[in-house]
């Protein structure tokens, strides 16, 4: 039996602590109670909106219709030849431990990435140079209330994206994947991630935020034109939202319980008792300067959930 809670606030289970309530909310521990909710949810014609830890996600200050599930589902199995199998509910970081202790590399990206299997997959996951998609040989979905396994064609994966970012969201849920990683030593594993976790600290500014809010800019144009992009970037033609920010002298902004972030500008915090909807006006408000200055539109990579249909972004805000 699953306990169905009416009206619950989204905030308490979001990184950024803003957003509505759930006309329905329910908490599964397991792929198979995962996919039973969800063919229930799909084939009712009810909207179903998996959840995990809250990360890379703004919940409406109006909430979510439908049902939203929290999935607590983390089992994880072993096969030869360095497959592995596991539920979307397990922390990203942890399947990183996880295969590590058993001699398997590839996932030491995700070290420091604050959310879950099934949040990567939504947003293709992925840091210096190394995506989520890369090491996915195959993905049981529920696809329309249909339970089965599928290819990574399926969930058309790209930059920063999947089939689940769809502005109307598919009746599709992820409930298991399957991977092969490469053998690597389980010290080389740790030492690569310690590394990659020192540079983020130093990036990353605490406090509760969804991540990067915006997707990186590729243009090779623009990288040529920023000045004090790193050469690395400007030969990769790859311009970071954070310095595009930074550019237009947003970096630390503040609105109304809303800031941006002082260690890096493409971070958006919620410093105090800030709506969801000062949260994205203030991230718009920066879209908008940057677009004014360098004619580029960024792209969220922070997902919008819920009842946005009347938002209209701000052409100006009276910063503090």
């Amino acid at each position: 039996m699953i306990d169905i809670r009416h009206g619950e606030p989204m905030r308490r289970w979001t990184t950024l602590r803003a957003g509505g309530p759930a006309d329905r909310f329910a908490i599964v521990r397991d792929a198979d109670s995962l996919a039973a909710v969800a063919i229930e949810a799909f084939q009712a014609g009810e909207q179903m909106t998996p959840l995990g830890w809250g990360s890379n996600l703004l919940v409406s200050d109006r909430g979510i219709r439908g049902l939203v599930v929290l999935n607590l589902a983390a089992g994880i199995e072993f096969g030869p030849e360095g497959e592995v199998v596991a539920e979307t509910g397990i922390g990203f970081q942890n399947l990183f431990l996880a295969t590590a202790q058993m001699g398997l590399g590839g996932l030491e990206f995700a070290v420091g990435i604050p959310g879950t299997l099934g949040g990567a997959l939504v947003s293709n996951a992925g840091a210096y140079r190394s995506n989520v998609s890369e090491f996915i040989t195959e993905l049981e979905v529920v696809d329309h209330g249909v339970r089965k396994w599928v290819t990574p064609d399926f969930m058309r994966f790209r930059y920063r994206d999947s089939i689940l970012r769809q502005e109307v969201r598919p009746p599709i849920v992820v409930t298991q994947v399957r991977m092969r990683l490469p053998a690597r030593p389980g010290k080389a594993s740790y030492d690569e991630a310690r590394d990659y976790q020192r540079q983020r600290i130093g990036k990353q500014p605490p406090g509760a935020s969804a991540g990067s809010f915006f997707k990186n800019v590729y243009d090779a144009d623009l990288a040529g034109r920023l000045p004090n992009l790193r050469e690395d970037l400007r030969a990769a033609g790859v311009v970071p939202a954070g310095a595009l920010i930074e550019d237009v002298g947003l970096k630390g902004a503040r609105y109304r319980g809303a800031s941006l972030g002082q260690r890096h500008a493409n971070f958006l915090l919620n410093t105090g008792g800030a709506s969801a909807t000062d949260l994205r006006d203030l991230a718009f408000f920066s879209r908008q300067r940057v677009f004014d200055a360098h004619g580029v539109w960024l792209e969220p990579e922070v997902l919008f959930l819920g009842d946005w249909i009347d938002y209209q972004p701000p052409t100006s805000i009276d910063l503090e």
